[in-house]
């Protein structure tokens, strides 16, 4: 069995006990890589030399010692390329400097190793929006694997990484590993620092793992939660081991079920294996308890005001002028901007920046953003109120499973929707992990496939919950 397929759990035991050496873990990936990743296209670039100098000096005794693990292409690792799979960096931009979350698993012993593809500048929910390659869903070619996160949740899912990192402003970690069959962990805001990582939608952007069981999940966040002076953001709160709690079960746990997230748009086959997850929680000794979020309707709409607002504020400084791809100068300086810009950005990133400034204009942030922000209150408040009842909620992740490539290209909206049942968790702040419950098929005529995952949101720094309830999961 190739050491690229098994999980960071056990890996380590393996590292720990004198059997596998580090570089023996890089030797396999960039074997899968080379054999895989022409189909799935997960990577947009990797030094392996780097990868084996590192694995070679690892201190095995630190809790990630050895394991190399991927990173969106939106996260700055010191020496690497950045792109954010957009043409306005591509070939031009080398960070330079470590993301707080990449010092940090380099503390823990762990190897950052290869860029992974994204939709650019974190805009969409396929991959398919990425300017330099396309994605593809490792369960199913023809089918995306999710986005933005998609390079990484693919890359875990074909076994071309034991883990990644990837970013959640939408959705962007839990939607990928539902649809390709993994764990995708969306913290707390502020549980994890955002210093490094390119700002989407600032007060929404949260940086998570992708990982192949929830054990794993739990030790990436020991490693990379805590304060951070670099962002002012993150929270100042006691650090705490989140693999204690993985193995308590559920039982005594209330846990809701929102009707507003099991609409009559769902897919029946999803439903029906969300619905046998929970029965099996039941089963376990949880109280299934039937709550109310009411101000979920509201949620998509609010996000694509609030989310491109802060994204025409943020990508205000990609201008070809202090970093990225310049345009040959034809005009004045209003024309090179605009000649960087237009060349620069893909058409989704435009769309949003021009939807962002048209919501903060004079006249209309009123009317617009303002209004978002008090809905977003809401929208939190239902969850406040929620959680002083039960312990953690449950819903699906998507109301359907991953569909195929263009298959709503032609309707922003529609592609939009892919994320109803994400968005309010980055609105309210509180953590989200996404787990595989089966998988179910594409039509009458196909086989059982595609992956479905279930979602379960826990209250502000309530990863110990999710993430145990999560494990109970897992082992059923």
């Amino acid at each position: 069995m190739s050491l690229a397929s098994l999980s960071i759990t056990a890996l380590r035991t393996q590292l720990t006990a004198g059997e596998i050496t580090p570089v023996q873990i890089i030797d396999d990936i960039e074997k899968a890589i080379l054999a895989n990743d022409s189909e799935i296209n997960a990577y947009l670039s990797y030094d392996f030399d780097k990868a084996r100098e590192m694995a070679a000096n690892a201190d095995l005794s630190l809790p990630l010692g050895g394991i190399p693990i991927g990173i969106k292409d939106n996260i700055n690792t010191l020496g690497e390329p950045l792109t954010c799979a957009s043409q306005f960096l591509a070939d031009s931009y080398i960070a330079p400097y470590d993301a707080t979350v990449i010092t940090k698993l380099k503390a823990a012993g762990a190897i950052p190793l290869g860029r992974l593809n994204m939709d650019e500048f974190a805009m969409g929910s396929t991959t398919g929006n990425s300017s330099i390659k396309r994605t593809n869903n490792p369960h199913d070619l023809d089918r995306v694997p999710g986005g933005s996160s998609g390079g990484s949740a693919a890359a875990v899912a074909a076994n071309m990484a034991i883990a990644t990192l990837g970013s959640d402003t939408g959705g962007s970690i839990r939607q990928p590993a539902s649809h390709c069959g993994i764990v995708g962990l969306k913290p707390s805001y502020g549980r994890v620092s955002r210093y490094g990582l390119v700002a989407f939608a600032s007060s929404l952007d949260q940086i998570g793992p992708c990982t192949k069981s929830v054990a794993d999940a739990a030790l990436l966040l020991n490693a990379i939660s805590g304060v951070d002076e670099m962002d002012s953001t993150s929270l100042d709160v006691e650090p705490i081991d989140f693999t204690a709690n993985l193995n308590k079960g559920v039982a005594g746990l209330k846990l809701g079920i929102p009707k507003e997230y099991f609409t009559d748009g769902m897919d029946a086959n999803v439903r029906e294996k969300v619905k046998a997850a929970i029965d099996q929680l039941k089963a376990a000794g949880a109280e299934i308890v039937d709550i109310s979020l009411p101000h979920t309707e509201y949620a998509v709409a609010t996000y694509y005001i609030i989310a491109p607002a802060e994204a025409s504020s943020n990508l205000s400084r990609f201008d070809g002028i202090r970093y990225g791809n310049r345009a040959e100068q034809n005009g004045n300086l209003i024309d090179l901007y605009k000649d960087s810009r237009s060349a620069g950005f893909g058409s989704e990133v435009k769309r949003r920046i021009i939807l962002g400034t048209y919501a903060l204009s004079s006249g209309y942030d009123h009317k617009y953003y303002n209004k978002a922000q008090k809905v977003r209150t809401l929208i939190r408040k239902d969850f406040t109120d929620a959680f002083e009842h039960v312990d953690a909620i449950l819903t699906p992740v998507c109301p359907h499973a991953a569909p195929k490539h263009g298959e709503n290209s032609d309707d922003p909206l529609k592609e939009y929707l892919e994320d109803i049942c994400t968005i309010a968790a980055n609105l309210a702040g509180i953590p989200g992990i996404s787990v595989s419950v089966g998988k179910v098929s594409a039509d009458e005529h196909s086989e059982e496939k595609l992956p479905v995952g279930l979602q379960i949101l826990g209250p502000e720094l309530g990863e110990e919950v999710i993430l145990q309830v999560a494990q109970q999961l897992e082992e059923v």
